[in-house]
């Protein structure tokens, strides 16, 4: 996966998608929360199509969508 891959995730509202806005390496902050991030485990910031919002995901946590 990488930056502006399409993507969709599950969230406790349902299925969203969206796009892949950065993939993080090193640990980071983003909504007033931390995370950690390396080469070996990166993280992706994916931005909701719908509604613009940011959220921080694994990569196993997304699926490609065309």
């Amino acid at each position: 996966m990488k930056v502006g891959d399409k993507v969709s995730w599950d969230t406790s509202q349902g299925t969203t998608h969206g796009k892949i806005v950065e993939r993080k390496t090193k640990d980071f902050q983003l909504a007033k929360q931390q995370w950690r991030a390396s080469e070996d485990e990166p993280m992706f910031v994916v931005e909701s199509e719908k509604t613009g919002a940011r959220a921080a995901h694994k990569p196993d946590a997304l699926r490609a969508r065309s």
